[in-house]
Formats: C-alpha cells, structure tokens, sequence
C-alpha cells in the first residue's frame, strides 16, 4: 500500500490542505466536549474534592463506552461513504477509464483508491488514542481495552472500504452505489445475527462467525465479565472478530480486482461505440421521439432511468430488511416482558425508528446525488443555457425525488398503520410519530437538494449532506442516552449540554452556509439544536403534542430557508439570472 501512486499522492497532497488539519483537531475537540457533556450531566454541580474514586471510575467507564461505539458507528459510516462516492466520482466524470489505460495494475488500482478514500478515517482513528488514554485516568477502563478497540475500528474500516470499492467498481450511478452500500451493510449484520443464533452454544463456529458483527464484538471488549464467568483472570481479546473481518476485506478486495475489467467501462460506453460509427451513414432512420412533458426535469426523473437500470432491486432489498426487521422486533422477548428501551420505546418503536432512519438517509442519498451526478456529467450546464427557469428545475427535481422516494416514505407509515392496530402505540402517538415522520423527510430531501447545488465538489456534496443526517442523529442519540441518566427538566440540564449544542450549532451553520450566506438560514441552523434538545427532554418526560409542535418548527423552518432562495429569482447555487417572462 505504501508504495502504491495513488495512496502516495493523496498522503502527501492531502496534508497541504487546512481543511485535514481542521477535522483531525476538530474530532479531538467533539471527544473532549463529550467527555466534559457527560461528566455535567452525571456528575452535575458535585464538588471535586468530594467525588469518590468509585464515581470517577464510573464516570470514566461510561464515557469510555459512549465514544468507542460512536467511534466504531463513525469509521463504519464514513469508511463506506468516502470509499463510495470516491470511486463513484471517478466513474461520473470519467476519469477511471484513463487511470485503466494506465500501467498501473488492478490490484495497484482497487487498493491505491479504496485506502487514499480511506486515509482521513485511518488518521481519525490515530488521533482518538491518546484520547482514550487520557480517560485511563479516570479509572474503570484497562489498556488492553483501549487497545482492542482501537484495532477493531481498524479492521473494521478496512472491511467496508473494501465492500464500499466493491460496490462502486461495479455499479455505474452513484446513488445506486451508495443505497446498495448501506443495505447491504445493514442485510449482512442482519444475517450474521440470524446465523449465530442458529448456531449452538458450542459450535466451533459461533465466535467465527459472531466476530463479523463488530457491534457485537466491541460489547464483549467492553464487558469483559459477560464472557469470564468463572475464577480465573479477565483477559480481553477480540482475535476471532480480527481475523473473520480481515479475511472478509482480504476476499472483497480479491474479487473486486478480478472483476475490475469485466465491470469497467461500464455497457453504456460500448453501447454508444456502434451508434457513433454509424453517424456518418446518409441513411436517415426516423425514429418516434417521445413526448415530453411541460416540465422536462421531471419527466426525466420519472420517465427516463436517471438513477439506473436496476433501482428496483435496491427497494427490493429494502422492503425484504424492513419486514424483517419488523418480525423481529414483533416476536422477540422483549415484547412479552414489556422492555422498553431508555424507559419510554418499545421494541416495535425501536424497529420503527431504524427503518425510519434508513428511508430518511437513503432518500437524502437520492436528492443529494440527483444534483452532483448532473454536474459531474457535465449537463447542469446545459440545463443553465435553456429557457428553464430556477423554479420549475427546483420543483422538478423535488418533484422526481419524491416520486422515486415514495417507497421509503410509504413503508414506515403502513409499518406505524399496523403497530396501532396491535396497539402498540395510541392514537395520538401514532398521529404526531406520523406528521413527524413527514416532516423529517421533506427536511432530508431539501437538504440533500441544498447541498448539492451549494457544493462544487461531488464528495464534498455527498459528504456534507450524509454527515449531516449522521451527525444530527448521532447527536440526538447522544442526548437520549445521556438524559437517561439524570431524568430532569429542559431547564435543568440544559447547563450541561450547552457546550455541545453550540458546537453542533456552529457546524450546522457551517454547512448550511457554505456558499450562500443568509440570515434565515444562520437562523435556522443556530436554532435547530436547541429545539431538538427541548423535543427529546419533553419526550422523555412524557410529551407528546408539545414535541410536534417543536419538532415541526425547528426542522420546517431550515426547509423554508433551503426552499425559497433556490427557486428565487437569482439563484447563486445554479448561477443563473432569470426573470418573469409576461
């Protein structure tokens, strides 16, 4: 790898830029101001010198536990986002085709691309250890932890940039590279589940194929007692988990290089080869053009395979994960018992949630690259020196989003129809989970609409509109789990998370006022968090109608700010003047 050209040039260009250096002291900073989150919220006001060595211990094994499974959820989404849409930018602007004809080989061209996409999360993970030793301090948490966890991040990126490449090498459109990455990540955790609980307690296989699920591995590094059950010395390791996902990158990576040049160049190119050929023929062949509508953005959305020609498998797979993932929550013991999780969400509100998630992001993933897959392409431009005008591209693409996306929002609300007929949840509930619902993806689809005409660069595109879905969510996790602990009112604890609000508000400002400055969106973003923060605290408490309200607010006026620049009459993003034609 290191003497690969391709990972050569992005070690050595990648440092020379500020923005490496602002994430790497940034994500630093995002720990430490957990950490300082975590210890207000538990802690509270108590003196220092009156904090036994016990609660610090326990403090300390907390927080330990919060940050490596954010970790571990952080290197897993951003390992297989950056390797995916790095590949699939290349694939966009055709530039993979030149590096093919280069003399590089196929393993030089799979590996130098998979780990120079991956180079940032490897660096990330450099610049959590430290981090974690200083909590070592606290007491409740041993090296050897700190050091097994750290190696099964590692592993970890290493097998999904490998399925990430796998899936971009072989796929042509990006959304298709992205939705089929995400799926099939979530399918292949499902079935690793199913498989270890087939399996018998004592089967040489078991810990093999258990070691796949890093989540599953990381519990075991971190309650190091759930598997030492008898008199002798706790030792922590998780070799099995190691090997089973270093074999797993090894073959991905293996296939993907046999199979570079089957799938590269794509049909398409061999497809437009004979017509090009057959241009300078005098023979005229009338061909029955069809109609187009008086929209042509959307009836190219609609109408055409602007996303592929085989989208329908990915909602195929989808309605196969959501389903089962419904029975799942359904038939598992912990409906019977009565278990709710956090102390207010059942299991099947816990399943609807996740597959809630899922649509929200693979539907960003849908506007987001419905913007850079024009502009890498290079026919945004020719779109710009038409007679359309900003509102009808807007409203068109919105229109084909959420046309193409009406699957993702049509199962969650039949999966909410079908848990208040079993009386999972009450009449009102089901009302506002369903009118928020709604509202969170309408905000998904403007924000990824937002960001992709805001961003230049196609990664950057993708990466600011994903990360911001996964950090909001990540954030709102965040603030579930720790509220848990110290149940209390907005008022109460707003103190302690302060800090981490204006953090998260300053990056949300960042991001949604990257090329177009406003003061409605400065606004919005700045308030987002805080509202948030107010709809988990009166949710946790019991609210129900005052969460609505508050979520409707803070998620429907960032849309309004997105929507209306956009399809004004000069439009910064597109770079385009138009006026009223009357």
């Amino acid at each position: 790898m290191f003497n690969n050209p391709i990972f050569i040039r992005e070690a050595l260009t990648s440092p020379r830029q500020l923005k490496h250096y602002l994430i790497r002291s940034g994500y630093v900073a995002a720990v430490f101001i957990l950490i300082f989150t975590a210890g207000q919220t538990i802690l509270g006001t108590q003196q220092i010198q009156t904090t036994t060595i016990g609660e610090f211990a326990r403090l300390g094994n907390l927080i330990f536990q919060l940050i490596s499974f954010l970790q571990l959820l952080l290197v897993l989404f951003f390992a297989l986002l950056f390797s995916a849409s790095n590949i699939a930018q290349e694939k966009d602007r055709g530039t993979l085709i030149l590096l093919l004809m280069t003399e590089l080989k196929d393993r030089e061209l799979v590996s130098g691309k998979t780990q120079s996409s991956l180079l940032i999360v490897y660096v990330l993970l450099a610049s959590s250890i430290p981090v974690c030793v200083f909590l070592r301090l606290l007491g409740g948490v041993e090296f050897s932890q700190i050091l097994w966890m750290e190696l099964l991040c590692l592993i970890t990126v290493f097998a999904t940039g490998s399925w990430a490449a796998l899936v971009a090498f072989w796929r042509e459109k990006t959304f298709q590279t992205l939705a089929i990455s995400v799926l099939g990540m979530v399918v292949f955790l499902g079935v690793v589940e199913v498989i270890v609980n087939l399996l018998p307690a004592g089967s040489s296989l078991r810990p093999w194929i258990a070691g796949l699920n890093p989540f599953r591995s990381l519990y075991e590094i971190l309650n190091p007692l759930s598997l030492n059950t008898g008199l002798n010395p706790i030792t922590v390791s998780a070799w099995p988990s190691l090997i089973s996902l270093f074999v797993l990158g090894v073959a991905l990576k293996a296939f993907t290089v046999l199979r570079l040049r089957v799938w590269n160049p794509s049909r398409s190119v061999y497809k437009a080869t004979p017509k090009a050929e057959t241009e300078t023929e005098t023979v005229v062949v009338k061909e029955k053009s069809r109609v187009i509508w008086s929209n042509p953005v959307i009836w190219r959305e609609i109408m055409t395979k602007a996303y592929g020609r085989k989208v329908f498998l990915i909602k195929l797979a989808y309605f196969l994960l959501a389903g089962f993932t419904l029975w799942s929550a359904v038939t598992s013991e912990a409906v019977a018992e009565g278990v709710l999780y956090l102390g207010v969400i059942p299991p099947q509100g816990l399943a609807f949630a996740g597959i809630a998630w899922l649509s929200l992001v693979l539907a960003n993933t849908q506007a987001v690259t419905s913007i850079t897959t024009e502009k890498d392409s290079k026919t945004l431009e020719l779109l710009l020196v038409t007679d359309i005008t900003a509102k009808e591209f807007v409203l068109g693409k919105l229109g084909g989003i959420f046309y193409n996306s009406k699957e993702l929002i049509l199962v969650p609300v039949l999966i909410l129809c079908y848990l208040v007929s079993q009386g999972a949840f009450s009449t009102e509930g089901f009302l506002c989970a369903l009118i928020g619902f709604l509202a969170l993806m309408i905000f998904a689809i403007v924000l990824g609409l937002h960001m992709g005409l805001t961003y230049d660069n196609s990664r950057s595109a993708i990466g600011a509109s994903l990360g911001t879905m996964f950090f909001l969510f990540v954030g709102i996790g965040i603030f579930m789990i720790l509220l848990v602990q110290a149940r209390s009112s907005f008022a109460l604890q707003l103190q302690s998370f302060l800090v981490f609000i204006v953090v998260g508000s300053a990056a949300l400002h960042s991001a949604l006022t990257h090329r177009n400055p406003s003061r409605a969106l400065a606004i919005s973003a700045w308030m987002l968090p805080f509202l948030t923060f107010y709809a988990i605290t009166s949710f946790l408490l019991g609210g129900t109608l005052g969460v609505l309200v508050t979520i409707l607010f803070a998620y429907g006026l960032p849309v309004l700010s997105m929507y209306i620049p956009a399809v004004s009459e000069f439009d910064v993003a597109l770079g385009k003047t138009t006026y009223d034609k009357g």
